[in-house]
């Protein structure tokens, strides 16, 4: 079946008529056994929003989804197998959820606005980035347990915290979707795949402030084991202040057989980051992170930081980092790429092959605490700039 959503002028007089057609006409999709909400060309304004089984959300051309600038609109995210206290940001907010539901989409030519620098402090002087703010943040979108899941042609715009948020979600299309927010905001990152498996990615833009891709397994908000496997990310195009793809945390538990290729990452942050400090790991984690099998391939990477990073700092004792393949890269950057482990997190089987990596300082690879790192057909420079007055 399908069902038309019209503007009903929320926006201007501050009503939240637009969320309760909205949700109404989702529900009564689902209950008659599914079909299509299409939301047609205007703004809507919205709080929390739940996706129901077998709905697909189309937001036609035109058509913005405005999330509301007040935090207490918002609900929290709560989920039975779900550690919502122990969210990251402290928020565990969003404006599109969807909990323990199966074959739902999100598509269209349309807009989710999360009015991101509304919940910021736009003024505060100094780096230029906006100052943290102290309330709780919401997401574009979290979806938990879930299955069949589509976003495709949609843009996220401007989300306050994480735009997408994905949890031990299985089956999983994103494509062809565009995701921006200004960069200016901290913690505003893309797309996080936290525990999910079987996922494909392709055909994205995203640029944001922080991170843009991120694989996690995040054992502090799961009753269950948290496993990362089976992601493909393809022909996409990155752009971040922090890094372009971030692959685990060191509380996270298992993250393997992952694909990426086909990418372009561009900005004045890192390209491709794994990155594993002691103020990362939660206090009291009985968990460490188990990463391997990943794989890279077709990369071309302008990074004002490290293209290529695996650290591990002294003192931290994960179970695994192995396995994890590098092709076909094209690199210029700042600084070297970057191997390091520590005495208790010996890093295992890294292999380089067909790269040419430029960098400006004055080493383009290092390494420490590895064993068998393979390098095939590399080129490097490293140089600096020489000023010739």
């Amino acid at each position: 079946m399908k069902i038309l959503v019209k503007d009903c002028g929320a926006v201007g007089n501050g009503s939240k008529k637009d969320t309760v057609a909205i949700q109404k006409a989702i529900d009564e999709c689902s209950q008659k056994g599914g079909g299509k909400v299409v939301v047609e060309s205007g703004i809507y304004l919205s709080d929390s929003l739940y996706m129901r089984d077998n709905v697909e959300l189309h937001l036609c051309a035109g058509a913005k989804l405005q999330g509301s600038t007040n935090p207490d609109d918002y609900d929290d995210f709560r989920a039975s197998g779900f550690l919502h206290e122990n969210c990251a940001e402290n928020s565990a907010k969003f404006l599109i959820g969807a909990i323990a539901v199966k074959n739902i989409a999100i598509t269209g030519s349309g807009e989710v606005n999360g009015s991101g620098p509304a919940f910021y402090d736009t003024s505060a002087p100094g780096s230029g980035l906006y100052k943290k703010p102290l309330i709780s943040r919401p997401r574009l979108v979290m979806f938990y347990d879930c299955e069949n899941v589509k976003f495709e042609d949609s843009s996220y715009v401007d989300s306050p915290c994480w735009t997408m948020w994905l949890i031990a979600c299985r089956n999983v299309t994103i494509h062809r979707v565009k995701v921006t927010g200004d960069q200016r905001m901290i913690n505003n990152d893309g797309i996080d795949i936290d525990s999910c498996s079987n996922v494909t990615v392709s055909d994205c833009f995203l640029k944001t402030g922080d991170d843009c891709l991120i694989l996690r397994a995040i054992q502090r908000t799961l009753e269950r084991p948290a496993v990362c496997e089976n992601v493909t990310v393809s022909n996409c195009v990155l752009d971040s202040m922090c890094q372009g793809i971030r692959v685990g945390c060191p509380g996270d538990n298992i993250i393997r057989n992952c694909v990426f290729s086909n990418i372009v990452i561009n900005g004045i942050g890192s390209g491709i980051n794994i990155d594993n400090p002691q103020r990362y790991f939660p206090e009291g984690s009985e968990t460490a992170m188990n990463l391997h099998d990943i794989m890279f391939s077709n990369f071309t990477i302008t990074s004002g930081r490290w293209p290529i990073r695996i650290y591990v700092e002294e003192g931290l004792k994960l179970k695994n980092i192995s396995n994890i393949t590098f092709s076909d890269f094209r690199i210029k950057s700042k600084n070297p790429c970057l191997i390091q482990g520590c005495k208790d997190t010996v890093i295992k089987d890294i292999a380089f092959n067909n790269m040419n990596i430029e960098t400006t300082g004055e080493d383009a690879i290092t390494s420490r605490y590895c064993k068998r790192i393979k390098m095939n057909n590399v080129e490097l420079s490293n140089f600096k700039e020489v000023d010739e007055k």
